[in-house]
């Protein structure tokens, strides 16, 4: 009895220790991580909009769950960028940001995340297949992929993940087009 009384407090110094190794590895790299994620952020909001010269991050706006991102140049708002998402993707999660202006217009669409096959399927995240959008809007576009008589490219032999792409974008854009009003709605600038 003695030996396994010996093993538990041993087993459990153990684990202590590594509990305690794990939250300060967790302190010391939580605002390393935040700050990364930050940048990777304004990136790919940099990417989809117009020059602003604000903080989209800080500027932006939540309406029911969808956050966007609204960028500003001398105060005034040049566009929005907001997150879309679909498990319709050949192989599931495909999310993307666009970026509108204030007219509802396509400024640029990013890939943010997708598990589609690398070469093939992954082709859609080509910055050449991405600028079919630039300056599509709701009401001016056929919001389908050619094959299906619509507006948009395919990939030959991929055809579910540009499907899939091509959906979400139009419901972020149908959901930005309620939205719109209150997103662009007289703000002054905070400086």
């Amino acid at each position: 009895m003695k030996g396994i009384a010996k093993l538990v407090l041993v087993l459990a110094l153990v684990c202590v220790a590594a509990a305690l190794g794990l939250s300060v590895v967790e302190q010391l790299t939580r605002e390393p991580i935040a700050q990364a994620l930050r940048k990777e952020l304004l990136d790919a909001v940099e990417a989809v909009l117009p020059s602003f010269d604000n903080a989209p991050d800080e500027d932006k706006i939540v309406i029911e769950e969808r956050v966007y991102y609204v960028g500003k140049k001398d105060g005034v708002p040049v566009g929005a960028a907001f997150k879309v998402s679909t498990m319709e993707g050949y192989s599931g999660l495909i999310t993307a940001l666009v970026g509108v202006n204030p007219g509802g217009e396509v400024n640029g669409v990013s890939i943010l995340i997708h598990t589609e096959t690398p070469g093939l399927g992954a082709k859609f995240t080509d910055s050449e297949y991405l600028k079919q959008f630039k300056g599509k809007e709701l009401s001016t576009a056929q919001w389908l992929v050619k094959k299906d008589g619509g507006d948009f490219d395919q990939i030959t032999g991929a055809t579910v993940t540009p499907r899939a792409l091509v959906a979400a974008i139009e419901s972020g854009l149908t959901s930005f087009t309620t939205d719109k009003a209150k997103i662009f709605a007289a703000r002054e600038d905070k400086r």
